[in-house]
Order: C-alpha cells, then sequence, then structure tokens
C-alpha cells in the first residue's frame, strides 16, 4: 500500500502539536520533518503571532512596487484613450508627453496593457501590405513640394443628400488643407475650394490626383479645364495610374482615419457634416501623432508655401525653338497648312510644337508635353505616361 502523500500544511500542524506538547527540541523537530531551523523558527514564530492562519502559504509578492505605473498615469491614458477611440497606445503616449512632459510617462507596451485591462482596445485585423510605388514621380523632401487631392467616396447624410467629401494633403507634412463637404465632383466648386486653400496656403509644386473627374479629362494630354488651369499657375499635375491608389498612399491612408472618425456616422445634412470635417481636420493637424512623423502632429511639420497665389495666371511663354499656335475655339490647331485636333479644354490657349524627329513635332502646353504630332498619320497621338517627370 503506497504512503499517503502529506499535504504541507498537515506537516506545519503536526509540527505545530510537536512543539506544543515540549516533547522534542527545535533540532529534533527540523530532523523529523525535514526542514531547516530557520525554516522551524519561522513557522513557530507565525503561529504565536497569527494562529492557524500564519501557517498558510502568502504571496511572495514584494509589498511595494516602485516601478508600478501611478494611479494618475492610469487614469490619464483611459481619459485620452476614451477622447480619441482610433489613437493606439503609440499616439496616446505620444501625445501625453507633448502636454505634460514632466511626467514621468510608461512605454507605449506598458500602455497598451493598461489600456487593454480597461477593455479599451480590440484585436486588430492583419491587413494585405501592398508593394511600395517606384515610379519617378517628383520629389517630395519639403512642405508644398507635393500636394494630394482626391474625391473620397461618396455617402449619404442622413436626410438622404449626397455628400462628396474633396480632401486637400500636403503630402511631406501629412498636413490636411482642406476637407470640404460638396454636392458633387463639378469643376466650379473644386476650383472654388482649391482657390480658397491657394489664398490661404499658397502654391505646391505639384498635385498628384487620380483619372476622375474634375482632375483629368478622356483628350490628348488627360486635360481638364482644371488641370489647365493649375498649369498656368505653374502647377504640375501628377496622375496616378490607373487602378493603383497605392500611387497616392499616403492621402489613401488619410481616407481610412477620416472615414472612421469623421463619416461613421454621417451628420444630419451637408452643413452639419462640414462642421465634423472642420473638427476632425483641428485634431488632425493639431493633435494626432503621425509615426512617419516621429509621432509629431503635421502642424509641427507644415509651414505656408512662398509661391504666392496670383489670380490672373499667366500666358504660357516658348523658347525660340518652339512653333506657338493658339488653339481654335472647337479644340484644333492649324501647321503646315492643315488642321489637327487636339482637345476642346485648350481653345484660345496657346501651345508650343517642336521638332524632336523627322515629321515628328511635340506638343507642349507650357512646361508640360501633352502630345506628338505625327505629320505622317496626320494625327495627334499621346505621349505614355507624359505627367511623370
Amino acid at each position: 500500500m503506497p504512503w499517503r502523500r502529506m499535504e504541507p500544511m498537515d506537516q506545519r500542524l503536526r509540527l505545530i502539536a510537536d512543539w506544543k506538547e515540549s516533547e522534542y527540541c527545535i533540532t529534533d523537530l527540523a530532523q523529523r520533518y525535514g526542514v531547516s531551523r530557520k525554516t522551524t523558527h519561522k513557522w513557530i514564530l507565525r503561529y504565536q503571532e497569527e494562529g492557524i492562519d500564519g501557517l498558510k502559504e502568502k504571496s511572495r509578492a514584494p509589498k511595494e512596487q516602485p516601478n508600478r505605473t501611478k494611479e494618475n498615469v492610469i487614469s490619464a491614458l483611459i481619459e485620452e484613450k476614451c477622447r480619441h477611440p482610433k489613437w493606439g497606445p503609440k499616439k496616446v503616449i505620444a501625445f501625453l508627453k507633448r502636454r505634460r512632459p514632466k511626467e514621468a510617462w510608461p512605454a507605449a507596451s506598458t500602455a497598451g496593457e493598461w489600456l487593454k485591462r480597461a477593455g479599451l482596445t480590440r484585436k486588430r485585423k492583419l491587413r494585405r501590405r501592398v508593394p511600395p510605388y517606384s515610379e519617378p514621380f517628383e520629389k517630395c523632401d519639403l512642405p508644398n513640394d507635393i500636394w494630394s487631392a482626391d474625391y473620397k467616396g461618396q455617402f449619404k447624410t442622413r436626410d438622404r443628400k449626397l455628400c462628396y467629401p474633396l480632401t486637400i494633403s500636403d503630402n511631406r507634412s501629412r498636413y490636411l488643407l482642406a476637407c470640404k463637404a460638396l454636392e458633387g465632383p463639378r469643376h466650379k466648386e473644386t476650383k472654388e475650394a482649391f482657390e480658397g486653400v491657394f489664398k490661404e496656403y499658397g502654391l505646391p509644386m505639384a498635385i498628384r490626383i487620380d483619372n476622375g473627374t474634375p482632375f483629368a479629362g478622356r483628350n490628348v494630354g488627360g486635360l481638364s479645364r482644371l488641370s489647365v488651369w493649375w498649369i498656368k499657375l505653374g502647377i504640375i499635375p501628377e496622375r496616378i495610374d490607373k487602378g493603383k491608389p497605392q500611387q497616392n498612399g499616403r492621402h489613401e491612408r488619410m481616407h481610412r482615419t477620416l472615414k472612421e472618425e469623421a463619416v461613421t456616422p454621417s451628420a444630419m445634412n451637408l452643413k452639419e457634416q462640414q462642421e465634423k470635417f472642420d473638427w476632425f481636420r483641428i485634431g488632425y493637424n493639431e493633435d494626432r501623432p503621425h509615426e512617419a512623423l516621429g509621432q509629431k502632429p503635421p502642424i509641427s511639420v507644415y509651414g505656408r508655401s512662398r509661391r504666392e497665389y496670383i489670380e490672373n495666371s499667366r500666358v504660357p511663354e516658348y523658347d525660340l525653338d518652339f512653333s506657338v499656335r493658339t488653339v481654335r475655339r472647337r479644340g484644333q490647331i492649324k501647321f503646315k497648312g492643315n488642321l489637327y485636333f487636339l482637345t476642346h479644354v485648350l481653345g484660345g490657349e496657346r501651345v508650343g510644337l517642336k521638332e524632336t524627329a523627322e515629321d515628328k513635332w511635340q506638343i507642349n502646353f507650357s512646361f508640360q508635353p501633352i502630345g506628338t504630332l505625327d505629320l505622317r498619320k496626320g494625327r495627334i497621338e499621346p505621349i505614355k505616361n507624359s505627367w511623370k517627370v
């Protein structure tokens, strides 16, 4: 028959019973129960001070934890997370460090653990990463080198009216220059929005856009009335390839945040939706830390452009090796005795033609190549990727 296993508590009780009967000295008790004299003294002392409860196992955790996060710090983390529910622990800590730099804030991992205990985090879905784009767009080293513009997907406000958000941002600083709740992607309203932004922030070197209305047209060079206006202001319109939104990835990422914080749910009407967009812009530019900026908000990086907006845009000028023609109202130019259709959006504008090969002439509108006139074929052909430098 196997020996019955004695639990530690039973062993301590028997040790105390033998000690109380005074039949054994401390040395004998230690030998009888297979423990040290020091341990025997410890259990007898605990029994004398606390009774039977003193023989129970006690936590070995230190009574004081000097590295434990302070209660006021935990409260601040939870409060800030509640104010910005879409922010992760990195952004929350970066924001609090700016607001209260003298406080000893924990690491983002520790902050994340406290927010998890408070039930304020959720497991993120794994997203498939898009490979980086390597086409030679204009360099973006400084604020106002390149802006991005787009109409985020339309949605309905609660009064069943469609809202088309026009967004304009600076690619270097991620500063959101405008977010307008418009009724549609029409030329007039879009131009008015850009005019307001140009007056407030100056002009960029280039604006990156997609191939939709009103940014691009289906004619030679992909010109639209809006892009013609930009070129006359000295701005390069950069059109991304069709079906490749990753070429404008920074702006698309901002759209995801915009949808989470200012579109879902939508407002009652366009006026109230614009108010939501205005508040979003303030928080996005002045409060929200950005990982690509070293957890600084866009306002700490952005600065107004030195290129001032002039309402009367300049007339395009050409070098002496160009033959200059004025585009007729119906979009045609006359060259070497023949008429060639170019595009109606350039009606009344001057274009320049420069011979590049036998019977082939490159057509420019200001600094921008838009097509090639092939005299043998008797037509104007588009230049592939003409918007990319």
